[in-house]
């Protein structure tokens, strides 16, 4: 028994010319599969990821703007106090005693000023004149 050897048939003449024998070598190889692959990838994650970032800004944004909000919240909070406190008697009262010297009935206002010393301008220069450069500049970094 002799063996053949296998001979795959030929169909028609298209399938064995040269050019569609390369495109099928190309299209089956791994290399170029994995050439496509990588490219398709880089096409999705591109996208992906400056939608990400831009997701990420949008979020810093809100935050920031609720940070905004709930100063604004306190703030306001501290306005509607202090109206309430200056609509009460209490502020009222206070107001009238210190910006119309008023008094209620019966009460007694001492009024205590403080004298400044008139000699202390006179004081400063002779502590200046007193001295040589050198000493004031000994006494400034020395002591």
């Amino acid at each position: 028994m002799v063996k053949q050897k296998f001979h795959p048939r030929i169909l028609a003449a298209e399938q064995s010319s040269k050019s569609s024998n390369f495109f099928y070598r190309l299209v089956s190889s791994q290399r170029f599969l994995a050439i496509v692959g990588l490219v398709f990838l880089l096409m999705i994650i591109f996208p992906l990821a400056k939608t990400y970032s831009q997701r990420r800004l949008v979020e810093k944004e809100v935050a920031d703007v609720q940070k905004q909000i709930a100063d604004f919240e306190s703030q306001n909070e501290q306005l509607r106090e202090m109206i309430t406190y200056l609509q009460s008697d209490q502020s009222l009262e206070e107001q009238a005693r210190l910006n119309l010297n008023l008094k209620k009935p019966g009460e007694q206002v001492l009024v205590v000023e403080e004298k400044k010393p008139a000699d202390s301008f006179d004081s400063t220069v002779e502590t200046a004149a007193a001295g040589s450069n050198l000493v004031k500049w000994w006494k400034y970094f020395f002591n």
